[in-house]
């Protein structure tokens, strides 16, 4: 049951010879009612900060969640960087690796052509080599038949001179020409 200040400062009571002095009761009672009514008034204040304390954290909680949903998406988010980061700096070692063997290949490549082409031009040295030993020494051998034919001419003239070799050097003639 309430007992709203008012109503405690308009109660009356029955009369009765033996009962309490009547202006002492209405004292009391009017400071009952006067303390009644602040604790009420406290009351009502209590109730008021309640309700905005209430408000206030209900509004913290939906902060609160805005900032946990917000920090679990941004944990997602990092962790899906992160991966997409690892994919491709895998696949970006991946293809230095494929371009490192395709460069490496055609190194190699390269490399057996140059050989290749050292053995094509060494065996076109020895060819070139040999052709011109040849020429030289059927050169040689048509000096010394001129020699010899000429030397048949003069011999009547002199004959020490006609006994005289020509001595030709095939090696050291194709030395000099390279």
């Amino acid at each position: 049951m309430k007992f709203p200040p008012m109503s405690i400062k308009q109660q009356e009571f029955s009369k009765s010879v033996r009962g309490y002095d009547r202006d002492e009761v209405q004292a009391f009672l009017d400071k009952l009612s006067e303390e009644f009514e602040a604790l009420q008034r406290d009351n009502e204040q209590l109730k008021k900060e309640l309700d905005s304390a209430n408000i206030k954290l209900n509004e913290f909680r939906r902060i609160e969640k805005n900032l946990q949903d917000t920090l679990l998406k941004a944990q997602e988010s990092s962790t899906k960087s992160l991966e997409s980061t690892r994919k491709q700096s895998n696949l970006m070692v991946k293809e230095a690796e494929i371009k490192a063997s395709q460069i490496l290949e055609k190194a190699r490549e390269s490399a057996n052509d140059v050989r290749k082409a050292v053995i094509n031009l060494r065996e076109e040295k020895d060819l070139l080599v040999a052709k011109l030993k040849a020429i030289i020494s059927s050169q040689a051998h048509l000096l010394e038949i001129k020699v010899e034919n000429s030397g048949e001419k003069k011999a009547g003239v002199n004959k020490i001179e006609g006994s005289k070799q020509i001595d030709i050097n095939i090696e050291e003639i194709v030395n000099k020409i390279l």
